[in-house]
């Protein structure tokens, strides 16, 4: 065994990898991106292979945006050995904080090419605070 590091005798599984090393979102979910676009904050979601019409719910409420998928797959395999059938199911969440007076009213959300976008309006920035005089006593 000389020569032979730790790690070159047993390598974990990447999933547990990826958990091991800190990257929750991966592991605990899908990946997502948040993003300013003018008056819109933009939420983008990798969810590729799923029906968004019976597989996919956004919701918001309560100053949260709530993107829940579930993903179902079937494969099934004949040959000479014999008939092989395999599933995998689950579902994943991912709940994104809205920052404060986004409207829920106009929400827009979109699915193309694997991607859901989901577009929040913000109310528009600028100096809503008043000037206060000060008086001299």
């Amino acid at each position: 065994m000389a020569g032979l590091s730790r790690r070159d005798r047993f390598e974990l599984p990447e999933p547990v990898r990826r958990f091991f090393e800190g990257d929750w979102d991966v592991a605990s979910g899908f990946p997502i991106e948040e993003y300013r676009d003018g008056q819109a904050l933009v939420v983008r979601a990798d969810l590729p292979d799923i029906d968004p019409e019976t597989d996919l719910d956004v919701t918001v409420a309560d100053g949260m945006l709530r993107i829940h998928a579930e993903r179902r797959e079937e494969s099934s395999r004949r040959g000479r050995e014999g008939y092989r059938s395999e599933f995998r199911y689950g579902s994943m969440t991912r709940e994104i904080r809205l920052p404060q007076g986004a409207s829920a009213d106009d929400v827009a959300a979109s699915y193309r090419d694997g991607v859901l976008e989901v577009r929040v309006p913000l109310p528009p920035t600028g100096d809503t605070g008043r000037k206060v005089p000060i008086t001299r006593t």
